[in-house]
This record gives structure tokens, sequence and C-alpha cells, in this order.
């Protein structure tokens, strides 16, 4: 019988270059199996109030149930955020106060991915990087019909138009998959202030050098957005699942790519 993982991970949000508050918010807590970002809707009212309330309603998620009867209670606690905040708009006779959201939750060597909007997961495995979620804008829209490249698409004019997130519409509708973890595995959550800037080569790069170090993974990516610009708010969170059973570790050698 597989024997549990165990889980280190860390997070770092900076208001970037050009921004002065910062919208963004993370949730980083291992012990009980569940990370985020979320993405206050830039140009909107209260964008920090809505972000920080998703993370917030995540965190007070019961983490002693199995993987299902969890992710059901994130979807519900997402609905329940997602009707406040609508309520809060119209309290403020404002269109909207939104947030986007992209979430992990670890149960014995499974994952859920649940998100809404343009944050992201990529999984990092055997020295190569993987976007397992898709952004919800209507340039990805495009590139999917063929219409542009992947990195057209990066720096289409409207790559920040996004067609969902938390508080936007009635009802929410949450993307989710779910993936098998092993040992060594990372996974990286973060908002679009990390991706606008930096690419999935850099941010690959970045994360073999680490070494699997969370805490140095996320400042070396924090680091490479602010050095290109960082236009917007940039939150990254960094989790390896380690197996400790796993006594004979083939371990990658960073240099190789250099």
């Amino acid at each position: 019988m597989a024997t549990p993982l165990s889980w280190s991970s860390a997070a770092a949000s900076d208001v970037g270059r050009v921004r002065t508050v910062n919208e963004d918010a993370c949730l980083d807590v291992p012990q009980q199996g569940i990370w985020a970002v979320a993405d206050g809707m830039g140009g909107h009212d209260a964008g920090d109030f809505a972000s920080r309330m998703i993370v917030d309603a995540l965190a007070s998620l019961d983490a002693r149930s199995g993987l299902a009867p969890r992710v059901a209670a994130a979807r519900a606690a997402l609905q329940t955020v997602n009707r406040r905040l609508r309520e809060e708009a119209a309290l403020r006779h404002v269109r909207t106060i939104g947030s986007t959201v992209a979430a992990c939750l670890a149960s014995d060597r499974r994952c859920a991915l649940l998100w809404a909007g343009d944050s992201r997961v990529y999984l990092y495995r055997d020295a190569r990087l993987r976007q397992i979620t898709h952004d919800h804008t209507q340039v990805e829209v495009l590139r999917e019909q063929g219409y542009l490249s992947a990195e057209e698409a990066r720096q289409h004019p409207a790559h920040h138009l996004i067609t969902r997130a938390v508080g936007a519409a009635p009802w929410l509708e949450i993307d989710e998959t779910r993936i098998d973890v092993g040992d060594g595995d990372l996974l990286l959550i973060c908002s679009d202030g990390l991706t606008n800037e930096v690419d999935d080569a850099s941010i690959a790069l970045a994360l073999t050098q680490a070494a699997g170090d969370c805490d140095e993974a996320a400042r070396v990516l924090i680091d490479l957005a602010l050095s290109r610009g960082a236009r917007d708010n940039v939150s990254v969170v960094v989790l390896r699942a380690s197996d400790p059973s796993a006594d004979d570790r083939t371990l990658f050698n960073p240099s190789l790519t250099l």
C-alpha cells in the first residue's frame, strides 16, 4: 500500500512595479492540504476584499474528510462567496466586485484543482512544466480555435479580459480536474501577474534551479516578474510532494539544463 505524501510549500506576493494596491491573496496551508491564489479583478471596486474573502472561505474548510467531500465543500464555499460578492456590489452600487481563483486540495496521492478565471496551476515533473488549468479568457478561446499561437495569446492586448470570475455572474461556473501526484512533484499556483511577464520556459528553469526548495522557487519567480516590469500584482504558491518511504530517490541535476 502506498504511503501518504507529505507536503512542503511557500507563498509569495508582491504589489508589482505599477499598481499601488495588492488585490491578490494567497492561501498556503500544507497541514490542511489546501492552497490557492485569488486575483481581485483589476479596475473594479474592492478587488482585494474579494480575493481575501475567497481564501478565508477556503481556509475554513474541514481537512479531515476525503477528497470528494472536500471538493464539494470547496465548491459550496465558493458559491457562497459568489453570492456575497454580488450582494456587496449591489450595496455599494457598483457593477462587479470579483476575483479569479485557482485552488489545489490534496488527499493521499491525489490532488483536485478548482479554478475560475486566468489564475493558473502548473505541474512540474521530471524537469518538465505542464499547464494543468486553462484560462477563462476571450483570448484563450481564440487560441483554442487556432486563430492565435500561444505567444500571440500571451502578448494580445485583450489577454486580461476574463470570461469567468467569482462574483461576476449569479451562478459561478468552476472548472475541476484531478491528478495523481508522486514523490518530487511540484505544483505552481499563480496569478496572471506572473505569466503575463514570465514565459513557461523561464518558469521551468526557475523551478529546476530551485531544486525542490519551495521558498527559493517562490522568491525567484517573484523576482523574475519584477525584473520584467511587473505591471500587475504578482502571486505564487509553490508546493512539493514528498514520499517519506522513498529512500532511494533519483535527483535531477539542474546543471544539465544550463
